[in-house]
């Protein structure tokens, strides 16, 4: 189910500050099993379920609904789209991708200046992002205008579909297998109390997390997250950070939290005692709500694990089905490792 679950989210729209139709779903997915629902200010989706003690130590676990996309902030006279990023993009993968654009889920494509028509030395530059556009198939302003609103944002229009040996190819894996694993975990019957809290904004700064955190007040949280692999062509050993296919990532450091040190050491015992293949971070890089949970109040410590992610912000992600179904037992076990603590 956990699979399945994952394509579902994967495949809906949820550009930061826009995460209505996966709240909507995941709210509809776990009413079934959970006590308390609520959503936020900010539009977190809070869950509490009840465990077989309630433990002496609040206990949260987290995972973003938000994805990065576009924005679209002028339509030119000829009724194309111009656009900024929402979260962080790089240009070089927006050419000739197809989107949807607003509520009305408008197609649309990426376009640029033709190639023949550039000059050699723009040839070699990557275009700024002031050049790219969305055509939509609109004559003019008011045909486009008639169906887009500046304000609307975009997302990439990506099948989601498994190829080769055990791989999953979507857009937004990131983080909507955090997503995914709490919604399993929520289904079964849990060894403690745990507030689920699928937070909004993450890419734009971990908006949601922090004012979530300040409400929930944990004293541990487990962020499910997707990070960076780079075990790509090229790539020195050193700057690789982790490989789709080897386990969920356990962190210790990341570019906006130094998770504590303890339930790192917690994490890694679950996974060698289940014998769940697990890696590390090898090149720190990114960051996650962790970093606006563990400074909530008085401070929260925080633990990890992620998928690893080829291709992560882009249109077409990459990661590993055992990956993810080994990030929610290693979730399961650290439930039960944490209860035992009790």
């Amino acid at each position: 189910m956990l699979i399945e679950t994952l394509k579902t989210l994967c495949a809906l729209p949820g550009v930061s500050s826009r995460e209505d139709a996966v709240r909507e779903f995941l709210r509809k997915a776990v009413a079934p099993y959970a006590h308390r629902i609520r959503v936020d200010t900010m539009g977190n989706l809070l869950v509490e379920k009840k465990g077989r003690i309630p433990g002496s130590q609040k206990l949260m676990l987290a995972a973003h609904m938000d994805e990065v996309g576009l924005m679209v902030h002028t339509i030119t006279e000829e009724g194309y789209l111009k656009f900024g990023t929402v979260g962080g993009i790089d240009r070089r993968v927006l050419l000739g991708k197809p989107v949807l654009v607003g509520e009305k889920q408008v197609p649309g494509v990426i376009g640029l200046k033709a190639y023949h028509l550039t000059t050699a030395e723009e040839a070699k530059t990557v275009p700024k992002l002031r050049e790219f556009y969305i055509d939509i198939g609109a004559r003019n302003r008011e045909e486009a205008g008639a169906l887009v609103t500046p304000g609307d944002v975009v997302v990439f229009d990506t099948a989601c579909l498994e190829f080769g040996h055990g791989f999953l190819k979507a857009k937004a894996i990131d983080d909507r297998i955090g997503c995914a694993v709490m919604v399993e975990l929520l289904k079964e019957p849990l060894p403690m109390d745990c507030t689920f809290v699928f937070t909004v904004q993450e890419e734009v700064g971990t908006r949601g997390a922090f004012g979530a955190a300040f409400s929930v007040t944990p004293d541990i949280a487990l962020v499910l997250e997707g990070t960076t692999a780079a075990d790509l062509p090229g790539m020195p050993g050193h700057k690789r950070v982790c490989a789709p296919g080897k386990g969920p990532v356990i962190p210790y450091m990341d570019g906006g939290t130094v998770y504590d040190r303890d339930l790192y050491d917690l994490l890694r015992t679950q996974a060698e005692q289940g014998k769940i293949p697990w890696q590390t971070k090898e090149y720190l890089s990114g960051g996650t709500d962790a970093s606006a949970i563990q400074r909530t109040k008085e401070g929260v410590r925080v633990a990890g694990i992620a998928a690893a992610v080829r291709y992560l912000h882009t249109p077409t992600s990459v990661v590993s089905l055992e990956d993810c179904e080994n990030m929610l037992i290693l979730a399961r076990r650290f439930l039960q490792a944490v209860a035992a603590m009790e």
